[in-house]
């Protein structure tokens, strides 16, 4: 049955309404210290609501915790997304991941802290969106590189992107709990991106395959008569 356009309007509204309470929870969380705890009144006030309000919306702290993880990891996956691509060179494909979740974890510290306190729910479901894109990536790359696997290694793709993607999120997880944060943000990126590099080459060395880190991708799609 269609909805008439009160209920519309209502529900419009009621969406209005959660995303200015979540987008309040995150100032709330950001004005303070990583892992320092926060209130649901300190939520209200911000969003300019009484605190019964809040909870019209959340069924109790627990899913309105949920709910906050969730807008975390759904604005870093904005971010990430767009950066698993083959543009420009191996080493810069990988740089330029690395560095983007490390920038923006670096700018929201107590943001992340929060999304991470939980590994399952949103942040297994935000590393499992980032590692299915770079699934696609490392299955297209192959493609490219006319590389010869048979379904057993087809199937190794998926569990190696999720190597990839939570080894530089548990590190980059107890870099950001440190006080102070060292080593400084661009020698974590310049670390954390040559051992994923390596990872690759290994991998691709144990299949047979010799990958330049320093030559552009877009050469291969040249090769192809791709475009990527």
């Amino acid at each position: 049955m269609a909805k008439d356009g009160r209920q519309a309007r209502w529900d419009k509204h009621n969406q209005q309404r959660r995303q200015q309470i979540l987008d309040a929870a995150l100032v709330v969380i950001e004005a303070g210290r990583a892992g320092d705890e926060f209130h649901v009144q300190q939520i209200a006030v911000r969003a300019g609501l009484n605190r019964t309000v809040v909870y019209r919306h959340f069924d109790d702290r627990a899913d309105l915790d949920r709910a906050i993880r969730a807008h975390v990891l759904d604005d870093l996956t904005a971010v990430l997304i767009p950066t698993v691509s083959l543009y420009g060179t191996i080493r810069q494909i990988i740089r330029r991941i690395v560095g983007s979740y490390v920038e923006w974890v670096a700018a929201h510290p107590a943001a992340h802290t929060f999304a991470v306190q939980e590994i399952s729910g949103p942040f297994e479901q935000g590393t499992d969106r980032v590692a299915g894109a770079l699934v696609d990536v490392l299955r297209r790359a192959l493609r490219l590189v006319d590389a010869d696997l048979d379904d057993d290694e087809r199937l190794l793709l998926d569990p190696l992107a999720h190597v990839l993607v939570g080894a530089v999120f548990g590190a980059v997880r107890h870099w950001v709990a440190q006080e102070p944060r060292e080593p400084e943000a661009a020698r974590l990126v310049g670390m954390l991106s040559l051992s994923v590099w390596s990872l690759i080459d290994g991998h691709a060395r144990r299949i047979g395959l010799e990958l330049d880190p320093d030559r552009p991708i877009g050469e291969l799609f040249a090769t192809e008569g791709a475009t990527p």
